[in-house]
């Protein structure tokens, strides 16, 4: 039985992905085929690697300051405000140099052209670069060029892939759409504490600690506070949410495992322990149903 699972994007939100696929395997029901967009694709990329207990060791030892440093600021030209070559090398360090044919499992990651707004599937070369493709996201992080396209965060044409995974052969597919804040404030992870200090000292602090004066320029000091980088995730939060239900409408998948992980901001990546319980305890209320599905399959 060729199972396949198509994980959503929603930034932070994403890391509930690897409390699915592991009460998934723990009830027998593996993916083979896994397509993911953005957060998806970090999270479905490890796990096709073999890799799910890495990537979960980096998610739950995220705390608020670990993620901030990991914003490298982009200084020049690119497109964006983060340059995104740190969380990059991390990612790296995680899965290995290793090429997307190569994988344990079957994998695409999908993402967008920017010039022309195509839907993209990266199911070759290198899977660390397919991944940064797939979660650049745009007005944050620089766009990545492949073969001579500029590629942004795949979630604005395909926010959870279930066509995908039924091109690539899936016979059973499960959608995991990663649902939109349940607030209407939306809520954003805090930038580190506010440097102290008078006039001179700010200013030295500014070039010692750049990631964390960065960190409040971008993204404030208070919750729900509006800078050019709330506004712009704000914006995208609410396409992705539209965009799933289009998707979803027209191509519905066999099982949808939902789930209240909306809760969770979309950049706050500090909340990775509640994000996977949350992803775990949505897919055991749904066993039955996938047993069911895939029996008849």
């Amino acid at each position: 039985m060729r199972i396949g699972i198509a994980l959503g994007g929603g930034g932070a939100r994403g890391w509930a992905h690897i409390g699915v696929l592991r009460t998934l395997m723990r009830a027998g029901f593996e993916p083979t085929i896994v397509a993911g967009t953005s957060i998806g694709a970090i999270v479905g990329g490890a796990y096709a690697a073999g890799k799910l207990d890495e990537i979960e060791k980096f998610a739950r030892g995220l705390d608020r300051r670990t993620a901030w440093k990991l914003a490298d600021l982009n200084l020049g030209k690119g497109g964006g405000l983060v340059v995104g070559d740190k969380v990059a090398q991390a990612l790296l360090d995680i899965i290995g140099d290793v090429a997307i044919p190569d994988l344990k499992k079957k994998f695409a990651a999908v993402a967008t052209e920017l010039l022309t707004g195509h839907e993209v599937w990266l199911e070759e070369g290198s899977l660390s670069i397919a991944m940064r493709a797939s979660y650049a996201l745009p007005g944050i992080l620089v766009p990545v060029e492949i073969d001579g396209r500029h590629l942004i965060d795949g979630g604005i044409t395909n926010p959870v892939p279930v066509s995908v995974c039924r091109a690539m052969g899936a016979q059973v597919v499960i959608a995991v759409p990663v649902p939109a804040s349940q607030s209407p404030n939306q809520r954003f992870a805090r930038a580190p504490t506010e440097i102290e200090g008078n006039a001179w000292q700010k200013a030295l602090a500014v070039f010692r600690e750049p990631e964390r004066f960065v960190a409040r320029q971008l993204f404030g000091d208070e919750p729900g506070e509006l800078t050019t980088a709330t506004v712009s995730v704000a914006a995208l939060n609410i396409l992705l949410d539209r965009m799933t239900r289009v998707r979803l409408a027209s191509d519905p998948p066999d099982v949808t495992i939902n789930s209240d992980i909306g809760k969770i901001a979309i950049l706050e990546f500090d909340r990775a322990d509640e994000a996977i319980a949350i992803g775990a305890a949505a897919t055991e209320r749904i066993l039955p149903e996938i047993e069911a599905r895939v029996a008849r399959a």
